[in-house]
C-alpha cells in the first residue's frame, strides 16, 4: 500500500487540481481510466460481468465507481463507501459584473454552503467550473470545464483604521463585504460582458455561443505539508475531497472479491443534497437496482442484497481545538493524527449505532489502524452528512466516519497525515 507521506502529497495535488466538483469528477475519471474502468451511460443498456470495473457519472459532478463481485449478489451484498465532491465556497451569480461609482469591477456572488467568510478575504482567488454553450441538439448543450488557474480576484478587508470593530466580532455581510474585486474599468459600460469575453477567450469559443455557466471562486494557492515533521496537511477542500480520494484509491487497489464494491461520490452535500446528483436523490438506489437487474437477479433478490449490504459514509470529523476547549464533549475528544473517527449522535444526524460502529472498529483493528469517536457537546446539535440522507433511500446498515480536522469549512483546513493514510487502510480492509 502507498506510504502515508506519498498519499498525503497525492491528496494535496488532488485538492489543488479539483477546484470544483466538476473537476473532482473529471480527475476521478482519469484515475479510473488508468485502471481500466469502463464508463457506463445511464441512458443505455448495461452488460456487467464478474470482476468487471465500471463507473457512471451524473451531471458531471457525481460519480459512482464499482467492481462487480464474483459471489452471488443476494448473499454477498454491496460494500459501499460514500463521500461528496463539493465544498463550501462562493458561486457566481448570473450577470456577475458589478461596477461601483468608482469604477471598481466586482463579481456578484452568493455563498455556496457554509464557508467561514473571514477566511476568504485577502487571498488570491481563481475561477473555475463549467461553461455551457449552444449545440445542434437543444436538449444536449455542450458542457466545457474551465479553470482560470491564476489569481484573478481578491476579496479585500477594510483597514482596521476604517473599521475599528473588525476585531470585535464583526459580522460580514454576504452581499456587500464578500464580493471579489476583479479590477478597474473606465466606465460601467466597459464591464458589460466582461466575464463572458474572458471565458470565451479561454475556451476559444464565440461569446455569443455561451448560454450559461456554473462558476465558483476558489483559493489559488496550493496546499502544503506543515508541522515540525510535516505531519499535517493544510489545504482547501479537505472536506470532502479527502474522502473522495480515499474511497476511490481503496477501490481501485482492491483485488477481486466476492462482494460488489462501490465508491459513491455524491454532489451538493454542502447545500442539503437535494439535487438529482445528491445523496437526497435516487442516484444510489438507481445504481444498485441496475446492477441487480444487469446480473439477472429478481426484485426479491434486490431486497435480500440490501439486507446483506453495508455503507461507510466518509466525511470530515471535528478534532478537539487547541485553543478553544468548551465547544467539545468533555470525555469524547478526538485529536488530529489520533486515527479515523466514528461520528455518533443522539439526534441521529449520523447513522452510526453500536452495531455499525463495531463493524468499523474491527475493520480498523484488522488494518492496524487506531480509531476514535466523536459526539457533539450536548448544548450543540452539530451538523449532519450523507449517511442519514442515503439511509432514507436505501435500507442498508451504515456508519458515519471521517478524518478529524481543524477549521472545517475554512478556505484552509487542516488534517493529519496519519489519519489520511489510516482512513485509506480502513477502507481497503472494508473492500477486502
Amino acid at each position: 500500500m502507498i506510504s502515508a507521506t506519498k498519499f498525503a502529497k497525492e491528496l494535496i495535488n488532488f485538492c489543488y487540481d479539483s477546484p470544483t466538483s466538476y473537476h473532482a469528477v473529471n480527475n476521478v475519471k482519469k484515475i479510473l481510466a488508468a485502471k481500466k474502468f469502463i464508463e457506463l451511460d445511464e441512458a443505455s443498456d448495461w452488460s456487467l460481468e464478474p470482476n468487471g470495473r465500471y463507473y457512471v457519472t451524473r451531471n458531471d459532478s457525481a460519480i459512482m465507481a464499482f467492481v462487480v463481485g464474483t459471489g452471488s449478489l443476494p448473499q454477498t451484498g454491496f460494500r459501499i463507501a460514500a463521500s461528496h465532491t463539493d465544498s463550501p465556497c462562493f458561486r457566481l451569480k448570473p450577470n456577475p459584473e458589478w461596477v461601483s461609482k468608482d469604477c471598481y469591477l466586482r463579481l456578484n456572488t452568493e455563498a455556496y454552503g457554509g464557508p467561514i467568510l473571514s477566511t476568504w478575504l485577502d487571498r488570491p482567488l481563481g475561477i473555475a467550473g463549467r461553461v455551457t454553450s449552444r449545440s445542434a441538439d437543444v436538449f444536449k448543450p455542450l458542457d466545457m470545464l474551465i479553470n482560470i488557474n491564476r489569481p484573478v480576484a481578491i476579496i479585500p478587508n477594510m483597514a482596521v483604521h476604517l473599521n475599528t470593530k473588525i476585531n470585535d466580532g464583526y459580522v460580514y455581510d454576504k452581499q456587500t463585504d464578500t464580493l471579489p474585486f476583479l479590477g478597474q474599468v473606465s466606465n460601467k459600460f466597459e464591464a458589460n460582458g466582461y466575464l463572458q469575453n474572458v471565458l470565451a477567450a479561454a475556451l476559444e469559443v464565440s461569446p455569443e455561443d455561451i448560454l450559461d455557466f456554473d462558476l465558483f471562486m476558489y483559493e489559488f494557492d496550493k496546499g502544503a505539508l506543515i508541522g515540525p515533521n510535516f505531519e499535517y496537511i493544510s489545504s482547501s477542500r479537505i472536506d470532502n475531497l479527502q474522502a473522495v480520494l480515499s474511497t476511490i484509491t481503496a477501490l481501485i487497489n482492491s483485488e477481486s472479491k466476492n462482494a460488489t464494491c462501490i465508491a459513491a461520490c455524491f454532489d451538493n452535500e454542502e447545500v442539503g443534497s437535494a439535487s438529482r446528483q445528491g445523496a437526497g436523490s435516487t442516484i444510489l438506489s438507481d445504481l444498485l437496482e441496475r446492477i441487480n437487474l444487469s446480473l439477472n437477479h429478481s426484485r426479491t433478490d434486490y431486497f435480500k442484497t440490501l439486507a446483506n449490504s453495508f455503507i461507510i459514509s466518509v466525511d470530515g470529523a471535528h478534532a478537539v481545538h487547541p485553543n478553544i476547549k468548551e465547544k467539545e464533549d468533555p470525555t469524547t475528544r478526538p485529536v488530529v493524527n489520533g486515527g479515523p473517527t466514528i461520528k455518533q449522535s443522539g439526534h441521529r444526524t449520523y447513522t452510526s449505532d453500536s452495531v455499525t460502529s463495531a463493524v468499523f472498529k474491527q475493520l480498523c483493528e484488522k488494518a492496524g489502524v487506531k480509531y476514535q469517536c466523536f459526539v457533539n457537546h450536548s448544548s450543540t446539535k452539530g451538523g449532519s452528512t450523507i449517511g442519514p440522507i442515503s439511509a432514507g433511500h436505501v435500507s442498508i446498515p451504515s456508519v458515519d466516519v471521517g478524518v478529524p480536522m481543524l477549521a472545517m469549512h475554512s478556505i484552509r483546513e487542516l488534517c493529519g497525515v496519519k489519519d489520511n493514510h489510516g482512513m485509506l487502510l480502513a477502507l481497503a480492509e472494508f473492500y477486502s
